[in-house]
């Protein structure tokens, strides 16, 4: 929030993922665009546990699109909700090659961020 950038360890259970939560959610315009923030995780796991968490912070704005792409999925039914402006998300967490995928074939654009 300071224009800093922040190396930190902590053992499990010590807020970590919470503390990179509310800082996006604190530096989000009140009506986001969309791809606004966009979190890169190494597993879809962590990348599902991530949206979790997200979905508990933001249970009171209800307008806050978050979506979560990966491998594995069909690349298509991605397409199809970043295309959407209803459904495209202010938010992505996502695994690196499908991140990669949609940015190089243009399906996703990241000048939001």
């Amino acid at each position: 929030m300071n224009n800093r950038d922040i190396i930190c360890q902590a053992v499990a259970g010590m807020g970590k993922t919470a503390v990179f939560i509310l800082a996006i959610l604190h530096q989000l315009d009140p009506m986001p665009k969309p791809v606004s923030a966009l979190i890169l995780c190494n597993t879809r796991e962590l990348a599902y546990q991530i949206k979790k968490e997200f979905d508990r912070f933001t249970k009171y704005l209800p307008k806050l699109r978050k979506e979560v792409f990966y491998g594995g999925v069909l690349y298509g039914d991605n397409v199809k909700i970043i295309k959407n402006p209803d459904k495209s998300p202010h938010i992505i967490i996502g695994t690196p090659g499908r991140i990669l995928a949609l940015t190089q074939k243009k399906d996703l654009d990241l000048n939001n961020l």
